[in-house]
């Protein structure tokens, strides 16, 4: 299975690295091994910097169309992306190491991908570490909506049943330390927990 991932699909987080939000989806891909489901985020054993970005992630059925989504967690080397970026290389260290693939409980969704993205509709993401509050928006707010990232994806990419797809985040990127609590969730529009994930930075 394969590990899809947009980037800078809010405004606000692409203005607050200093980049230009792009007017097409711009993927990576984060091999299968950096998946995790563990509670246990072992930080202090990467050699760099991580930062943590909560996504909305989509899971895919043999069509391409989206089955369940889950709240996750993409975490960032952001100094190795940044120094590797600024000289026109591949950024793959600052994106696929160890538990670099966070997620949370998947939940069934019936709605289809244009709904995740209708203000009457779109589901809303929430990180808190250390019980204070550093992300938080509805997906209404992507200026690239998981309905245009699936659209370009499958045009292109041998995506097959159960891939995952991480649609973006929001601004409010910041370093993790050891020690650090963290509680990521997905709601409903109308205020409905979809999906949650608590963990803790070793």
């Amino acid at each position: 299975m394969a590990v899809w991932c947009t980037i800078r699909t809010f405004q606000a987080h692409a203005k607050e690295l200093g980049n230009e939000a792009p007017s097409e989806p711009i993927f990576f891909v984060k091999p299968d091994g950096c998946r995790t489901e563990s509670s246990e985020l072992h930080v202090s054993a990467h050699p760099g910097e991580v930062h943590i970005e909560t996504e909305c992630v989509v899971r895919l059925n043999q069509h391409g169309d989206i089955e369940a989504i889950a709240v996750g967690l993409d975490l960032t080397d952001r100094a190795a992306q940044s120094v590797l970026s600024a000289e026109g290389l591949p950024w793959s260290k600052g994106k696929t190491f160890r538990q670099a693939a966070v997620l949370g409980s998947f939940y069934p969704w019936r709605l289809g991908a244009e709904a995740l993205s209708d203000a009457k509709t779109a589901p809303k993401i929430e990180l808190d570490v250390n019980g204070e509050r550093w992300q938080e928006a509805s997906l209404s707010e992507m200026s690239i909506t998981p309905a245009q990232q699936l659209e370009s994806l499958i045009q292109w990419a041998p995506v097959s049943t159960g891939d995952l797809l991480f649609t973006g985040t929001p601004q409010g990127v910041a370093q993790l330390q050891p020690g650090d609590v963290i509680e990521a969730r997905l709601f409903a529009a109308d205020g409905e927990l979809l999906s949650s994930y608590s963990g803790r930075c070793r």
